[in-house]
């Protein structure tokens, strides 16, 4: 991928915008976590109510290490034997660091280390994790492909980042770090 493109990205994000990305198995939606007109903005794209949370991505584990400080050693270790990889976690956030608009009615806040080399190169770029939610409307099939993504998006992305989906068949699985549980497979 061309640094050109991960910069255009990023400033996107950097100025409030929505992008579009491939990630390991779907087209992704993502924004600045922090910017809340830009996170109502992707919410309201993609009709999906505040109240459900989204998930965070990022480039390794340095740029979520706020999140992991409050974990036990235990803890830790099973997180990091699955990053980077496609297993998204739920984390706790005993620090309050993560904002509510993307914690949703949570206390806790989903995210992945992502082993996708062009969503790496993006969180890279942007200076941190960013929102990384699937390019659909809610209750809808992810966007498989950018055509799918243009038809349903296209006027209101800042930016569409040219690249390759990764070779999963399904979008990444979600577990409680608290419970052990498969949220989603």
């Amino acid at each position: 991928m061309q640094y050109w493109h991960l910069r255009q990205a990023a400033r996107a994000m950097h100025h409030g915008g929505v992008i579009a990305y491939p990630t390991e198995a779907v087209w992704g939606l993502g924004c600045d976590p922090y910017n809340l007109t830009a996170v109502q903005h992707l919410l309201a794209m993609k009709r999906r109510p505040m109240h459900k949370g989204l998930i965070l991505v990022a480039s390794d584990t340095q740029q979520i290490e706020v999140l992991l400080a409050s974990l036990t050693d235990t803890q830790r270790e099973k997180v990091l034997a699955t990053w980077p990889g496609p297993v998204t976690w739920v984390l706790p956030d005993p620090a309050g660091v993560i904002p509510s608009w993307i914690k949703g009615d949570h206390s806790s806040v989903a995210v992945r280390v992502s082993a996708h080399l062009g969503v790496k190169a993006l969180c890279e770029t942007f200076g941190s994790f960013v929102v990384s939610t699937s390019a659909n409307y809610a209750s809808q099939e992810p966007a498989r492909d950018k055509l799918k993504v243009n038809i349903n998006f296209k006027c209101e992305l800042a930016y569409v980042l040219p690249g390759e989906l990764g070779s999963m068949a399904q979008p990444t699985q979600i577990r409680s770090l608290e419970t052990d549980m498969l949220l989603r497979r």
